[in-house]
């Protein structure tokens, strides 16, 4: 895979996927029995706006890996900037990522938190498990935040960057509702609504999509609501918010809701800003280091803008070839070596068929191990509205994962190597107080201050 690179994925979540996200759920009926059915309560779908990116739909589809959806719309409804035609994964969301790794190595439920550099290469951590073997290159995946936490003492100026790069939150409804009792109109007569005005924003007919389940006296929801409602009810109980997407769903329809099953999801990071951080650049490489950075805070929007950098990046890491005095390959010879590999069409869709730019082009050997981390977007701990200034808890799940302390005399050196005494808040790059502070705001924690003796592994040093 990869031009003859080995390859290992490691993922927060138990399987590959993020937002393009599907779930399984399951209730007791009123005679008793149990039902199940998918719900796609990610993305919506996929779009391609550009050549690779159409390139890749037109392969997916006729490996059966995709299917066209042109959703009947809602009278009212907001118009989308790709029109309305999406493509959906086959039989699933995540289906697509799986396809993408095989022949890979792939480790699920493992939340790195720790990226370590030494003679022998990279090595990640998840809490005090340190993956055995050491990898060449690494490429972050992720949302910017916990990029951030995972850059600071490799290059510091990334994760200054990343650090800052806005992200909007989704909260999500998603159930089955009984329309037994609708005699007059069962189901509403379109599959895709874009509300206007009101807390929701994107309205599916889940079994409307293809391939999904279509039952006889149930409709399939998925209602995503608005970044901005979202972000103002952020921290707001689950069933809070249920009641609330429930009466707006309610309100739009103009009839009751009888669910059969119900619940909601909180997508801390599903939208990034409309203003990319770094317009000019689509993904962070570093050949120096082997270490690469792609993801939608700086591809774009939608399952495409983060899934472009990583078609393009895996092909500016892993194309230096030591038989050809580490110059990279040229895109038909490097089409024939994965052809020759026997990986499939979408597999080599990882590649792209431009040349990179000068600046951009990889001059080191072979790896031996290419790491490749992702995480699903909803398991972070920011929380973006405002809130108390109060001072960040060290077992708060965000600090934890950083290392954080209060007292940089308290840092575990033997988890952290790379601290060095006299590395504290107040010395590093991301931290916004002044310098008599005891304490100041941090990117990284957004709503609360750290202490200026404290000290995390996002730490990089103030210019």
């Amino acid at each position: 895979m990869l031009a003859g690179n080995s390859v290992h994925m490691f993922d927060k979540s138990r399987g590959p996927g993020g937002r393009p996200a599907t779930r399984r759920v399951e209730w007791v009926d009123r005679l008793g029995q149990t039902c199940t059915t998918r719900l796609d309560h990610g993305a919506v779908g996929i779009t391609a706006r550009t050549a690779p990116s159409q390139a890749f739909v037109d392969e997916a589809l006729g490996a059966g890996g995709l299917a066209q959806w042109t959703p009947a719309l809602a009278a009212g409804s907001l118009s989308s900037e790709d029109g309305e035609r999406f493509y959906v994964p086959l039989p699933d969301m995540p289906s697509l990522c799986r396809r993408q790794l095989v022949g890979a190595a792939a480790t699920g439920s493992f939340a790195v938190d720790g990226l370590h550099k030494d003679s022998l290469g990279w090595q990640v951590q998840a809490g005090r498990e340190r993956h055995p073997e050491p990898f060449d290159a690494v490429v972050l995946a992720l949302p910017q935040v916990q990029a951030a936490a995972l850059l600071g003492q490799h290059r510091s100026d990334w994760a200054q960057h990343a650090s800052i790069a806005p992200m909007q939150p989704c909260w999500t409804l998603m159930g089955v509702a009984d329309t037994s009792k609708d005699a007059l109109e069962p189901t509403p007569g379109w599959d895709l609504a874009r509300p206007p005005t009101g807390p929701l924003d994107w309205v599916p007919r889940n079994d409307a999509r293809p391939g999904r389940a279509r039952v006889s006296g149930q409709a399939h929801w998925v209602v995503h609501a608005r970044s901005g409602w979202s972000r103002r009810h952020l921290e707001q109980p689950a069933a809070w918010v249920q009641q609330q997407l429930h009466a707006a769903l309610v309100d739009f329809l103009g009839r009751p809701v009888d669910w059969h099953h119900c619940a909601v999801h909180r997508w801390r990071f599903a939208l990034p800003h409309s203003q990319k951080i770094a317009a000019a650049e689509s993904f962070w490489w570093d050949a120096a280091q082997g270490l690469g950075v792609c993801g939608d805070f700086l591809g774009g929007s939608g399952v495409e803008g983060p899934g472009c950098p990583r078609n393009r990046c895996p092909r500016r890491c892993c194309c230096a070839d030591p038989a050809r005095g580490n110059r990279p390959l040229h895109p038909p010879l490097m089409k024939r070596r994965f052809e020759r590999s026997g990986t499939s069409p979408l597999d080599r869709h990882f590649i792209s068929s431009r040349h990179p730019p000068k600046e951009f082009q990889m001059n080191l050997p072979l790896p031996r191990r290419v790491f490749l981390m992702t995480l699903a977007a909803a398991g972070a701990a920011l929380a973006t509205h405002s809130q108390a200034q109060t001072l960040v808890d060290a077992k708060d799940p965000q600090a934890a994962a950083l290392g954080y302390v209060a007292d940089a005399k308290r840092v575990d050196v033997k988890k952290y190597p790379k601290f060095v005494a006299g590395q504290n808040c107040a010395s590093c790059a991301l931290y916004q107080g002044k310098a008599a502070d005891k304490a100041g705001g941090c990117p990284l924690f957004a709503g609360k201050q750290v202490a200026s003796a404290g000290w995390c592994s996002a730490w990089a040093k103030k210019a």
